[in-house]
């Protein structure tokens, strides 16, 4: 019995419904009633599957299909029904007839993977890839009539993994580390030519200022004369690189028009283009536009656009990453050739400074070994430490010498045949006295080798004594041990310490050159931090190298390795070694310097009698001077220079004994080096200020570290004064008697030397004044103006109104005070301006709130001047509570106005700087003014920085006339809680 015609349609779903309605009867397979039972049980099979299948019958190959293969033919279905797989698949029945005809033939089903098919299904010729599987379909008597597929598309699957591929093809073509920018392009556009099914054509752009310029492009000729090379970034194109240059991403139409190019699979003209931006770090400024073909075969789809993203953002970082390296590159090179000019140049002056130092330590060796004229004791001392520090500069130039030609590849080693055991012998024995002197025990153990060695002497020297001077500079207690051995390999020189030792993490960078391991303990600061660079490059020339192995608190141990097979071979002739030694006997004359015994150091040099060569005669010739100072011949100089003014003088090797002196007594001053062991003078000036007996102690810091910055980080933590070396002993002696009277005035000296002072001025040797209860000078007109008024505000200091800091050589001005800055009109008296105490100098109990403050000072026009204006307005501030931050600012912005007001008063009509300080309504006006007419100031003078540092600090105005110039800062206070 027949089955209805519905039944056997009835699971199919919505295609096995247009299935039962269809004519069956006007179509190849008859009604439906007159189907074999073959066919019909293979309709059921097909409709009842999840999987696309589609059953071809009958000689015309006749269609059946199910809803999942509906879905892979798009807009054919459902006309597909019924009709000929011929003319509905015409498109790609070339691919499909061989497969069909040789399932049919012969009976035995094939399996195709990733066929590539072209499909029209969506309006355009297609791209598409499908697995399909044919095998034959027989009827009821066995005979082969149709054929049953099996498929899937997997279009998706093929085009993703091809377009991942170029995306990998570029990442690893453009990486940007091995090539420059351009070369970077050119692998970009190799790479992407490589995938035209997916990428038809492309041209990179890169941004060059205000114009985009083509970098590659791929595609060939006609694509090269279609796109332009340079165009303007905002000039509007027909190929959208404007709009991409500016950060969107843009849609390029009827591209056929203008490029007439073949593509997809099948040759088809292309119709679309996106220009898209190269993205940068700065979303508006892209790097420059990526211009790439749309395949025709390919909808633009959202994956497809994602896929051009991608490409893009590849693309930029390929480039971003040459660029990055075309920068390192540059820089790299920069530095190279900084590194070779800055070698050329140790060269160029080591020899230039050859030449003075010979014609310098010859006439002092002439000097300190002529018998027949014989110098005196003080000249001799003199001499000979002119000759020990000239050899010590000597010795400096040979290592630069030396390390400047290592770096330059220029050094050779001049080996010959030498008893490295006797040679190390010599040298170590050497040292002996330094290491003795130091407390250490010097250990030398040298044995014969058993072998010839070839080294050049003068490097070996060198590494010798370096390391022994290390060893000896940072051990303290035990013994320092010099060893020689070898073995079958190698040839080793062992020094090893109990020092301080090294911390791990310094280990690595120990032989880079001038790397100093910051805060280590050691004898002395001095050195050029190339000595441990110095003998690792001579021990590679040498062909060899250097090691070391540390451990903090236990010591250090430097091995020299070199091999036999660099020093066994066969040098010049063994021959006396001229010449070595010097460099070792500098080297421990050096030494010597650092060991000054403590107690030795700390004694005081007594003070001899005064001499006039720096100026008259100091009122405080027993001020007690304290100096610290890392280098003994600096020590002794500076102890007889200010012990020559009748100053008492100690002196220590360091910041921490000049702590614990201070501790045992006070000076009157400190003069204070800022690079030394331990603790450096700006260490020992922060902690000088952060104790109460000691924030008013008066500190000069000397330094051979030159420059505004320097200078002006000493002058913030404090320090009253600061002079650089190679200074004028005139000028250092005029500075610390210029800070020891403006300390006097403000009562800050102590014992014999504030009674000295204090005495002198009564006789009229600080300029005729009187000094008060306060023991601070005072003219006897409490305060008066030219016409002989009163004057509010205008403080009397000794000299006839000067300032404290002014030099107590200067002479009064007709014996009368030197009238100071008026006071404004609106701002009534002054405190400090009611003749009872003048503010340079007197102390007032600090105000709960800021209190109105009207007073001013008269400085001669000189450099030191700003030190005693610091001093000076640094007290009236405190006095009034004000927050110690804002005094330092204020401070380093008047200073820089005084500074200028010496600098550029040009014939001033009076030879002065006055300056007035007001506070009211919690603000401070510092007004600084000169008497001379304005002019630039000299290369030699300008720090550049001196507006910069005044208008950070304050409020700033200038008022320039024919009279002079003033310049008032001004800024708003609080006052402290």
């Amino acid at each position: 019995m027949t089955r209805p015609t519905g039944d056997l349609f009835a699971d199919g779903g919505e295609t096995g419904r247009l299935m039962a309605r269809l004519d069956w009867a006007a179509t190849p397979l008859g009604p439906v009633d007159g189907w074999p039972q073959s066919l019909r049980a293979a309709v059921r099979m097909v409709l009842s599957s999840r999987y696309p299948m589609l059953l071809l019958w009958g000689d015309r190959f006749t269609q059946l299909y199910n809803d999942a293969y509906s879905a892979l033919i798009g807009d054919k279905h459902p006309d597909a029904l019924g009709g000929d797989v011929r003319v509905t698949l015409a498109e790609g029945w070339d691919v499909l007839a061989p497969l069909i005809d040789e399932a049919m033939a012969t009976g035995v089903a094939s399996w195709v993977p990733a066929l590539q098919l072209l499909l029209d299904r969506a309006g355009y010729r297609e791209e598409a890839y499908f697995s399909v599987s044919h095998a034959p379909a027989r009827d009821d008597e066995g005979r082969t009539v149709g054929v049953l597929t099996v498929c899937s598309e997997v279009t998706e699957q093929v085009v993703g993994e091809r377009r991942l591929r170029l995306l990998r093809d570029l990442s690893v073509g453009g990486d940007g580390r091995t090539v420059d920018v351009e070369s970077t392009c050119l692998r970009l556009a190799e790479a992407i030519g490589g995938h035209p099914l997916d990428v038809p054509f492309a041209a990179i752009y890169l941004r060059e200022g205000a114009l985009l310029r083509r970098a590659a492009c791929v595609g060939g000729e006609p694509v090269a004369a279609a796109l332009p090379a340079t165009l303007p970034t905002g000039e509007e194109h027909e190929w959208g690189l404007a709009g991409a240059a500016a950060g969107t991403t843009t849609e390029v139409t009827g591209v056929d028009r203008r490029l007439a190019l073949p593509a997809g699979p099948w040759g088809d003209p292309l119709r679309t283009a996106l220009a898209l931006p190269l993205p940068s770090a700065e979303a508006d400024q892209p790097l420059g536009v990526l211009l790439v073909g749309v395949s025709p075969s390919r909808g633009l789809d959202d994956a497809y656009r994602a896929f051009h993203a991608l490409l893009a953002q590849q693309v930029a970082v390929a480039v971003r990453n040459a660029r990055a390296y075309e920068e390192e590159r540059r820089r790299a090179e920069a530095l190279a050739e900084l590194d070779r000019v800055k070698t050329g140049f140790f060269t160029n002056v080591s020899h230039e400074f050859r030449t003075p130092l010979t014609l310098m330590l010859g006439p002092l060796a002439d000097a300190l070994n002529d018998n027949e004229h014989p110098l005196p004791a003080t000249q001799r001392e003199r001499v000979d430490t002119a000759w020990r520090n000239a050899t010590r500069l000597l010795t400096l130039v040979n290592s630069l010498l030396t390390f400047s030609s290592l770096e330059a590849g220029q050094a050779q080693s001049q080996a010959r045949e030498v008893d490295l055991a006797g040679l190390t012998i010599e040298l170590a024995g050497v040292f002996r006295a330094a290491v003795e002197r130091a407390g250490l025990r010097l250990v030398v153990d040298c044995p014969p080798l058993p072998r010839a060695v070839s080294v050049d002497p003068v490097n070996w020297e060198r590494i010798v004594t370096n390391l022994l001077s290390n060893a000896l500079k940072y051990t303290f207690v035990g013994r320092i041990r010099v060893a020689l051995s070898a073995d079958d390999e190698e040839v080793r020189l062992t020094v090893a310490d109990t020092g301080i030792g090294i911390a791990e993490e310094d280990v690595p960078r120990l032989f880079e050159r001038f790397h100093r391991v910051q805060g280590a303990r050691s004898r002395s600061h001095e050195g050029t931090g190339i000595g441990l660079a110095l003998v690792r490059e001579l021990a590679r020339l040498e062909g060899g190298d250097v090691r070391v192995e540390s451990q903090v608190g236990t010591g250090t141990t430097f091995t020299v390795a070199l091999p036999w097979t660099a020093v066994g071979r066969t040098g010049g002739p063994a021959a006396p070694v001229d010449g070595v030694g010097d460099a070792t006997r500098a080297a421990v004359q050096e030494a010597i310097g650092w060991l000054t015994d403590p107690a030795q150091a700390g004694a005081s040099a007594p003070a001899g009698p005064p001499t006039p060569t720096y100026g008259a005669v100091d009122a405080l010739r027993h001020a007690r001077i304290l100096v610290a100072d890392d280098n003994a011949d600096m020590r002794a100089y500076l102890a007889r220079l200010l012990g020559e003014q009748g100053w008492r003088v100690e002196t220590v090797g360091n910041g921490r004994q000049a702590l614990e002196a201070i501790r045992r007594e006070q000076p009157d001053l400190v003069l204070t080096d800022v690079m030394m062991p331990d603790v450096d003078g700006f260490e020992l000036v922060r902690r000088l200020r952060g104790q109460a007996d000691t924030r008013t102690l008066p500190v000069v810091v000397l330094s051979a570290r030159a420059g505004g910055d320097a200078s002006v980080e000493g002058l913030d933590l404090g320090a009253d004064d600061y002079v650089v070396k190679p200074f004028a002993a005139a000028e250092l002696i005029a500075r610390i008697r210029a800070t020891l009277h403006g300390a006097h005035t403000r009562g800050h000296l102590r014992g014999d030397a504030a009674a000295a002072a204090t005495d002198a001025t009564g006789a009229g040797g600080l300029g005729g004044t009187t000094p008060d209860a306060d023991g601070l000078g005072e003219n006897a007109p409490d305060s008066a103006t030219e016409g002989g008024g009163a004057r509010p505000g205008t403080p009397a200091g000794p000299e006839g109104g000067r300032a404290a800091g002014a030099s107590a050589g200067s002479p009064t001005v007709g014996g009368a005070p030197v009238d100071g800055p008026p006071a404004a009109p609106d701002e009534g008296s002054s405190v400090g301006g009611n003749g009872a105490h003048p503010h340079n100098g007197g102390r007032r109990p600090a105000p709960e709130h800021l209190a109105a403050l009207d007073t001013g000072w008269t400085y001669p026009s000189k450099p030191t001047s700003a030190a005693a204006m610091r001093r000076d307005v640094r007290a009236s501030l405190e006095d009034l509570d004000v927050d110690p931050d804002t005094v330092a600012d204020l401070l380093l912005a008047a200073s820089e106005a005084v500074n200028n007001a010496v600098e550029h008063a040009q014939r001033p009509t009076r030879p002065e700087v006055r300056v007035r300080l007001r506070v009211a309504d919690d603000t401070v006006r510092i007004s600084v003014r000169d008497f001379g007419t304005w002019r630039d100031r000299r290369p030699a003078m300008d720090r550049g920085r001196g507006a910069t540092l005044m208008n950070a600090y304050g409020d700033v105005r200038l008022v320039s006339t024919a009279e002079g110039t003033i310049v008032t800062i001004e800024r708003r206070l609080r006052p402290t809680t």
